[in-house]
């Protein structure tokens, strides 16, 4: 049975890196009189936004259906029952852009084509993995830091590290920023403009250090 005197700590490292990649969604939303004119409406737009997602360098693996929906729109007014008038259609697709100086001109692209719904943009990482080993390391020297100023206050020294694990890995992913209002786009607008800004990646570890005289 292991018997000595120990630490049990935890502590953290963390790293700021410019993200490399972004998903966005995009959509269109239409609306007639009959359910099959509100969808073919909707299919003919979505298709044109499409077809300027792949020519402004966007591979089809990268676009995704993320939802569609169909709905009835009633006229209510008061002491009568609802009254239908038409129906909506919205289809949506979250899209992965891996080159970010394409970004805002992929967001033009598709309002110009027909896009009247962008709901929202995150930033992410290709491959984590540099930025996480970076966060490690400094994990890894804060929590031996802080056993070393545990050990000298109480009047030990450190002897070994017994154990260490890892929690998950995290980047904190902000919320995704309006890019604006559904339909506010303008053609003749300037171009939209993005700042990725930095993500912090970080990892929690703790350690079982053994302590001694």
């Amino acid at each position: 049975m292991f018997r000595a005197t120990t630490l049990n700590l935890s502590a953290y490292g963390e790293t700021r890196v410019a993200p490399d990649m972004a998903t966005i969604t995009l959509g269109v939303m239409t609306e007639a009189d009959t359910a099959q004119a509100a969808m073919q409406a909707n299919a003919q737009k979505m298709s044109a936004v499409m077809a300027a997602l792949k020519r402004g360098g966007i591979a089809e693996k990268d676009i995704q259906t993320s939802n569609l929906n169909l709905s009835p729109r009633y006229q209510y007014v008061e002491n009568l029952p609802p009254k239908l008038i038409g129906y909506q259609t919205s289809n949506q697709v979250t899209v992965t852009v891996h080159d970010l100086k394409k970004l805002g001109q992929a967001v033009d692209a598709t309002v110009n084509a027909g896009a009247n719904q962008v709901h929202g943009i995150s930033f992410g990482l290709d491959d984590p993995t540099a930025a996480e080993n970076a966060a490690r390391e400094s994990a890894v020297k804060a929590l031996a830091a802080k056993a070393d100023l545990y050990a000298r206050a109480t009047g030990h020294r450190v002897v070994r590290l017994v154990t260490l694990s890892e929690g998950a890995s995290s980047y904190p992913v902000p919320p995704p920023m309006p890019m604006a209002a559904m339909a506010s786009f303008r053609k003749e607008a300037a171009d939209t403009s993005v700042a990725p800004g930095e993500l912090k990646v970080r990892v929690d570890i703790t350690g079982l250090y053994e302590l001694g005289r």
